[in-house]
């Protein structure tokens, strides 16, 4: 394994930090092993904190209006960057032709390249001629392994006795992959041994040892993809958790991936994360987003587990307001629903204790 942090990173988001097309720049900004953030690109809110943006938290990350400007700034604090991470998440995952422009200016000041879109970068003729010239790499955290390397499901998944717990949502970019994080660290905290399960790019850039970029993979090998990434957790590491991150949501009209984690993954419970301020399917204007108890009768008539919680992003709505939505989605599901962001993942532990302990 790659010894980690690889290096000093700069976190390329140019026209889309203050926006959910950002998310993997927020992911890289509140949490990741595999490198030290240094800085932020976005002229759109350059001269602040990335951590105040995003949580109101500082956390020493500057945001600067081009690629030059923070390596000079990580030069300065003698930190000087060796990786420029594109931490832009848009529809499709396509690179646009201005963003092109500016990530061959970071590849000339000699940064590796780590990109998660789904168009490669290392094809592209005139970067990767730049890159060898350099001596630097460009790596496509989206390019899927051959086909003689994928595993298609074999029902190995039965063997696992770990707690397996999925963490799924009912939408896309709702903050899935951040309550994963929080609950693994309150499961610590609380003495338990776990693991998460990355299911995508965002997760192996914040370092998850067990990854898997789902949505790059060929349809007939995703779920034996996801079967071996949380048997592979079991065999090696036997935990008592094993929490698989979710990808969109059952219903999203576009990312409808949590149907595979629940065949494959065969979790015993599942937390639901929800957006209360949401009306439509982000990105999606015009698809109404499904009623959280619809969507909890979809998770649970499919697996035919529990739903055990819902965790709630407080977008768009003050500490009040949220605790009123909370109040209205238990009377609603008769479930505990908890922000995890504002008040820690510790309740769930204690939900889960029951479970971890049979």
């Amino acid at each position: 394994m790659t010894a980690m942090p690889e290096g000093n990173a700069i976190i390329y988001c140019q026209d889309a930090f203050l926006t959910t097309n950002g998310k993997t720049a927020h992911g890289l900004v509140r949490r990741t092993s595999r490198y030290n953030v240094v800085a932020v690109v976005d002229s759109s809110c350059a001269g602040m904190d990335a951590g105040e943006l995003i949580d109101k938290r500082s956390r020493g990350i500057p945001i600067c209006s081009t690629i030059k400007e923070a390596y000079d700034y990580s030069n300065k604090r003698k930190m000087t960057a060796t990786h420029l991470i594109v931490g832009l998440a848009p529809d499709g995952g396509h690179l646009d032709p201005k963003h092109r422009t500016e990530l061959i200016e970071g590849i000339k000041l000699g940064l590796n390249l780590d990109s998660g879109l789904h168009d490669f970068l290392s094809e592209d003729g005139e970067m990767s001629s730049i890159a060898k010239k350099k001596g630097i790499k460009i790596r496509d955290i989206r390019k899927p392994p051959s086909r003689s390397a994928l595993h298609f499901f074999s029902g190995k998944i039965e063997q696992v006795d770990s707690l397996k717990v999925a963490l799924l949502g009912t939408d896309s970019a709702v903050g899935k992959r951040t309550t994963a994080w929080l609950l693994l660290d309150a499961l610590v905290k609380a003495g338990h041994t776990a693991e998460m399960v990355g299911t995508g790019q965002t997760a192996w850039m914040q370092g998850a040892t067990y990854s898997i970029i789902f949505d790059s993979l060929v349809n007939d090998f995703v779920t034996g993809e996801i079967e071996h990434a949380v048997w592979s957790t079991w065999n090696e590491v036997r935990p008592q958790v094993i929490i698989l991150e979710g990808q969109g949501s059952l219903m999203n009209p576009a990312y409808p991936g949590g149907f595979e984690i629940l065949a494959a993954g065969r979790p015993d419970a599942v937390i639901v994360q929800h957006a209360p301020a949401r009306r439509e399917y982000d990105g999606f204007p015009g698809y109404p987003l499904h009623p959280i108890d619809i969507q909890i009768q979809a998770i649970e008539l499919i697996s035919g587990k529990p739903v055990i919680a819902v965790t709630v992003n407080h977008e768009k709505l003050n500490e009040e307001e949220t605790r009123s939505a909370c109040a209205e989605i238990t009377k609603t599901t008769g479930l505990p629903a908890v922000d995890v962001m504002r008040d820690g993942a510790e309740s769930l532990v204690q939900i889960l204790k029951p479970l971890v302990d049979k």
